[in-house]
């Protein structure tokens, strides 16, 4: 698959190590009801994209995340994936936007070098209900890594990155459940528990590229799950 977006950001999966094809041809295929029971509504909503990264350090598969500063006034601690609202100088929402604003924030957030980063694939949009953003998952394989850490403490708590095979270990999933009731999946990771649209996002695309291995669903654990 190779495409290019306005004439700006190329998509391609040419040259991706093999462990990655897997992610490559489910992004081709699956569908949003596949993803997420929470769906953009037909209008409204505020257009948004994350960069979902994977790289690879000493032959092991590994994705990039960040820490959410404790000082915020939502989402504090939280870990997620870098990315944020598109700007206007992103471009078209329905074309390269959500690649260039998933690459500008990660580089604004994490100090990443864009251009060491081969996007391969672009989920389905998906919708967060509590705060209205439209998001759109951008896959990257960071082919060429570079340094990484908070730009901004203020913002940002760390960056850091978990090896694949910790996320499918079962014994760090678990069900993280939130005050009002809902339920979803987590991982208990890097000494942190990602939930949320991060996990549910994770969760299916171990899911679909064929490497979620079984665990246990009755376990549940607290958003305020430290190691």
């Amino acid at each position: 698959m190779t495409s290019t977006f306005g004439g700006g950001v190329g998509v391609s999966a040419q040259g991706l190590p093999g462990w990655l094809l897997p992610v490559a041809r489910a992004a081709e295929t699956v569908e949003p009801g596949q993803l997420s029971r929470f769906l953009p509504p037909p209008h409204g909503g505020r257009q948004s994209a994350v960069l979902v990264l994977f790289g690879e350090r000493d032959h092991a598969p590994e994705l990039l995340l960040m820490e959410r500063s404790g000082s915020l006034r939502s989402h504090a601690g939280q870990p997620s994936f870098p990315g944020g609202a598109l700007d206007p100088e992103d471009g078209d929402p329905e074309g390269e936007g959500p690649l260039r604003a998933a690459l500008r924030e990660a580089e604004e957030e994490t100090g990443l070098d864009p251009s060491g980063v081969q996007v391969f694939g672009v989920l389905p949009r998906l919708y967060i209900p509590v705060s209205g953003f439209v998001v759109t998952p951008v896959l990257g394989w960071w082919r060429r890594p570079s340094p990484v850490a908070p730009v901004d403490p203020a913002e940002t708590a760390r960056v850091f990155t978990v090896p694949v095979a910790d996320l499918t270990d079962p014994a760090n999933r678990a069900t993280a459940v939130h005050p009002s009731g809902h339920r979803g999946p987590a991982f208990c990771v890097e000494g942190a528990l990602v939930w949320g649209f991060t996990a549910g996002v994770i969760d299916r695309i171990l899911h679909f590229a064929g490497w979620e291995r079984p665990w246990d669903r009755d376990r549940h654990v607290p958003l305020d799950w430290r190691a």
